[in-house]
């Protein structure tokens, strides 16, 4: 019997495990989506203390519920490991580990190397591997394919190699795992009907013809994004010059039911995707020759964005309080690259804390989400830094806040009150401008 045959059969009978490898932001929904449809589910990470954490019954994520970890646990659904060698349990092979960018805009693809150096010296027969990782077209066939053959099997026969990328969006209640279709992708017939199979379990799948249409389709959602995102953050600075409000210009635009999506400006983009997948694709359009305009201008205009916030806020202490940047104290407001997270993976605030800093600021913040900033890849030496308590008199002692994320938690009220300057790069006070406009600047 063929491999797929036996691994389909396999799912007919109810015993298909699954494992996870990279228990993140996208790996951990993972899980639990297949733990919620009675597919045991093995989950590997190289972090013993990410590792003891699941085993306890902790997400680690606020955006999870403790609860759905510890019913998977007990119902015997879900265990994590550091032990490659429990993946051999496993039939299909879930990964889902960074790829972040090099210091130069390049495809880090260290995680993803890596992790198939690793799991090819335990891979066996029947197994399916696939890549949820965003990544550049060819990465399932040219990087992965040569290195899992290294075990001896050979792909297509002895396992199949499939790519599915993640479309995870943490704190947007009307979406989760379960519920965002899946594109599949796999150069071969028997990749994609095991794949399709494995899906199938969770969400409504959509096959596409190969792994490396699949792989470009992630890039084209994201990129899309990234390219709007640029458009109204230039759009802002032009308006500002002729004093018109960009949000107000926006909500009116998206009454149009045809034609419009309404994007909104901020102090920069975060999260790992839209921040990082333009550049996978740029760099790929570079071994072929050409050149990638659109997505390097938007670049461009979005990595200007936090000089240009304090740029902003540089000037308004001037003009309005005749102080200097240099000794003055400032808060940040909000840490997540978005509102109702806790996740801050290549947020602007990082950014602006580091240049306030070059400015001679005396910089705090105040995240209700995040207690102290981790050590990051590009910031490690603002690690260890604890956000400020929430009280009148902590918040009296500053001369400007920058609100850089629009939690809902927060009472921005009492900013308006207690600090005498307040550049809002999200719109959040569009409430609080008849009683303190004098005070705030849309930035």
């Amino acid at each position: 019997m063929s491999v797929t045959k036996e691994f389909l059969q396999k799912i007919k009978d109810g015993q298909l495990v699954v494992g996870v490898i990279g228990l993140g932001y996208v790996g951990l929904p993972l899980a639990e989506a297949f733990a919620a449809q009675n597919v045991k589910v093995l989950g590997y990470d190289i972090s013993q203390n990410r590792v003891d954490e699941l085993n306890a019954g902790k997400s680690g994520m606020r955006h999870i519920a403790d609860s759905k970890v510890a019913k998977m646990l007990q119902q015997g659904l879900f265990r994590a490991t550091t032990n490659v060698a429990d993946l051999r349990e496993a039939d299909a092979l879930l990964i889902a580990v960074p790829t972040p960018l090099d210091k130069y805009h390049r495809p880090d693809l260290s995680y993803v190397i890596s992790t198939c150096e690793t799991i090819k010296d335990h891979l066996r027969r029947g197994q399916l591997v696939v890549l949820e990782s965003t990544t550049y077209p060819g990465t399932t066939r040219e990087v992965m394919q040569p290195i899992l053959e290294k075990s001896g099997l050979i792909a297509g026969e002895d396992f199949n190699l499939a790519y599915s990328p993640e479309r995870e969006d943490p704190g947007n209640p009307d979406f989760e795992t379960a519920t965002i279709p899946k594109v599949i992708g796999a150069d071969n017939e028997g990749g994609r009907a095991m794949a399709k199979a494995v899906y199938d379990k969770i969400v409504k799948t959509v096959i596409v013809s190969n792994a490396r249409t699949a792989e470009a389709t992630k890039l084209v959602e994201n990129i899309y994004r990234w390219i709007n995102i640029a458009a109204v953050n230039e759009m802002k600075i032009i308006f500002e010059k002729m004093d018109i409000d960009i949000w107000e210009v926006i909500d009116a635009a998206k009454t149009k039911p045809f034609g419009f999506h309404a994007f909104y400006p901020g102090p920069g983009v975060g999260g790992h995707c839209i921040r990082i997948d333009p550049y996978y694709l740029t760099w790929k359009a570079r071994e072929h020759g050409l050149a990638t305009h659109f997505i390097e201008l938007a670049g461009e205009v979005n990595t200007k964005m936090p000089r240009r916030i304090i740029s902003r806020l540089l000037e308004e202490m001037s003009l309005r309080h005749q102080k200097a940047l240099g000794g003055s104290k400032v808060l940040l407001c909000g840490l997540a690259y978005k509102k109702n997270i806790d996740d801050m993976r290549e947020s602007p605030s990082l950014e602006l804390i580091h240049i306030l800093k070059e400015h001679g600021a005396h910089v705090s913040y105040y995240d209700p989400w995040i207690p102290q900033i981790p050590v990051t890849r590009e910031h490690p030496e603002l690690a260890g830094m604890e956000s400020i308590e929430w009280t009148d008199a902590a918040l009296k002692k500053f001369d400007a806040v920058v609100i850089a994320t629009d939690h809902s938690n927060v009472a921005y009220e009492d900013l308006c009150k207690q600090i005498p300057l307040i550049i809002d790069t999200r719109n959040t006070l569009r409430d609080h401008h008849e009683k303190y406009g004098d005070k705030i600047v849309k930035a």
